[in-house]
C-alpha cells in the first residue's frame, strides 16, 4: 500500500488496507486475543464461582487482569520500545497460554489465582501499546491509519460480543476448566501467527538505559506530557470519552429503576452499535479536513444525549439515545493522526500505551463514580450529570478537538 500517504483519506478503502498483509495479520491477532480474553474471563470468573460461591471473588476474577493497567502502564511501558516488536507480543502471548493452562489444572488456591491475573494484566499495556505503535507503521499516513485504527475499535466491540456468548456456550458444553484449556489453545495460535506473520522489526529505541524500566517510563511519559500537542491530544481522547462512559456503568440499575432490569441488553446493544456505526461512517466516508472539523460536534454528541435521560425515558428511547451518544465516540477518529504526527517515532510505543493506560484507568474510574453516585441519585439523572460533563469536557478542550 505505497499510495496511502500521499492520496486522500476518501480514496483509501478498507480493501487497500486489507491488501497489506501485516495488517490482516494484525487483524486476525486482534480478534483472536479480544475474544479468548473474553473466553477466558467468563471461563474463570465461572471457576472461582463454583470454587467458593462467592459473588465478589467470582467479579474480582473477572476483572483481575484489567486492575493492573494502569501499574504497567506506569512501571513497564519503557519496556515497547526497548524489545523487538515481534518478539513482544509472542512474548506475551506465550504467557498468556501458558497461564491459561495453569489456571485449567486447578491446582492454584483462589487467591492464587487472582495473582496470576494480575501478573498477567501488568504485561497486557505493553502488547496492546506494541499493536497500536506497529499500526501506525504498518499503515502511514492519514487514509490507511485512521481506516485501520477504525477498524480494530469496531472489530474489538464485536469480538467482544462474540467472546462473551462463545464463552457462555462453551463452559455450558465442556465446562469452565475445559474452556479454559480451549484458551490456552488460542493463545498459543496466536503466539505462533505473529511468529510468522510479523516481519521482524528493532527495538525503536537502542542504547543504554538511563537507569531501570521503571524510571525511563515515568521520564519519557513526563517528557510526552510536557509537549502541548500531546497532552492536549491525550486529555481530548481521555476526558469526554471516559465520562461519557461513565453512564454506562449505571445503565442495568436504570432499566431497573423502569422495572425492566431485563432488557438493560437492549441499551447496551444499542450502545455497541453506535459505536460500530459511528467509527464505520467517519473512519471510512469523512476525509481528513472535514473530519478534524467536527471533532468537537462528535465530542458533543458523545455527552449531550445522556443529559436526555435525566427525563426517564422508555427502553426503546433509551436504545436510541445510547447509540447516538456512542455514534459519537468517533470524535477520536479526529485527533489519532495528529496524536502519532507529534509522537517522536522512536517512543512510539510508549505514547501509545499511555494512551491506552489513561483511557482504560479513567473510564473504569468513571463507571465505578458513576455506580457510588447513583446510590444516592437516581440513576437517570446520574448519566445525565455524566453527560453533561463530557459535554463540558469537549468545550474546554475544544481547541485540541477542531
Amino acid at each position: 500500500m505505497t499510495t496511502t500517504s500521499t492520496t486522500s483519506p476518501a480514496t483509501v478503502a478498507y480493501r487497500d488496507i486489507f491488501a497489506v498483509r501485516e495488517f490482516r495479520v494484525l487483524f486476525a491477532l486482534r480478534v483472536i486475543l479480544v475474544g479468548g480474553d473474553m473466553v477466558r474471563m467468563l471461563a474463570l470468573s465461572v471457576l472461582v464461582y463454583q470454587r467458593t460461591g462467592s459473588s465478589l471473588l467470582a467479579a474480582l476474577a473477572y476483572t483481575a487482569e484489567m486492575f493492573p493497567y494502569v501499574i504497567g502502564g506506569a512501571l513497564l511501558l519503557s519496556h515497547t520500545d526497548r524489545l523487538p516488536p515481534r518478539r513482544l507480543l509472542v512474548g506475551v502471548y506465550l504467557v498468556q497460554s501458558g497461564t491459561s493452562a495453569v489456571l485449567a489444572t486447578g491446582v492454584l488456591p483462589v487467591g492464587g489465582t487472582l495473582a496470576v491475573m494480575f501478573a498477567l494484566g501488568l504485561l497486557m499495556p505493553l502488547a496492546s501499546a506494541s499493536t497500536w505503535a506497529m499500526l501506525s507503521e504498518i499503515l502511514p499516513g492519514d487514509g490507511g491509519y485512521v481506516l485501520g485504527r477504525s477498524v480494530f475499535t469496531m472489530t474489538a466491540g464485536g469480538a467482544q460480543i462474540a467472546g462473551q456468548a462463545c464463552g457462555g456456550l462453551l463452559i455450558a458444553a465442556v465446562g469452565p476448566s475445559n474452556t479454559l484449556w480451549l484458551s490456552c489453545g488460542t493463545a498459543g495460535c496466536a503466539a505462533l501467527l505473529a511468529r510468522i506473520g510479523l516481519a521482524t522489526r528493532p527495538p525503536r529505541v537502542q542504547g543504554e538505559r538511563d537507569g531501570g524500566a521503571a524510571r525511563e517510563t515515568w521520564r519519557v511519559n513526563r517528557a510526552l506530557l510536557r509537549d502541548p500537542v500531546v497532552r492536549g491530544s491525550l486529555f481530548a481522547m481521555w476526558l469526554p470519552a471516559a465520562l461519557a462512559t461513565g453512564a454506562e456503568g449505571v445503565v442495568i440499575p436504570y432499566a431497573a429503576s423502569l422495572g425492566k432490569p431485563e432488557q438493560a441488553g437492549f441499551v447496551l446493544a444499542g450502545i455497541a452499535a453506535g459505536m460500530l456505526l459511528g467509527n464505520l461512517v467517519v473512519g471510512r466516508f469523512v476525509p481528513t479536513g472535514p473530519r478534524e472539523r467536527i471533532g468537537l460536534l462528535l465530542a458533543l454528541l458523545n455527552g449531550l444525549p445522556l443529559v436526555l435521560f435525566a427525563l426517564r425515558p422508555g427502553i426503546a428511547v433509551a436504545c436510541v439515545l445510547g447509540l447516538a451518544g456512542a455514534a459519537g465516540l468517533s470524535y477520536e477518529l479526529s485527533i489519532q493522526q495528529r496524536f502519532v504526527d507529534a509522537v517522536p517515532e522512536d517512543r512510539r510505543g510508549q505514547a501509545f500505551g499511555l494512551l491506552t493506560t489513561g483511557t482504560m484507568t479513567l473510564q473504569s474510574g468513571a463507571m465505578a463514580g458513576a455506580g457510588a453516585i447513583a446510590e444516592g441519585l437516581s440513576p437517570g439523572v446520574t448519566m445525565a450529570l455524566f453527560g453533561a460533563a463530557s459535554a463540558c469536557a469537549a468545550l474546554a478542550l475544544s481547541r485540541h478537538l477542531r
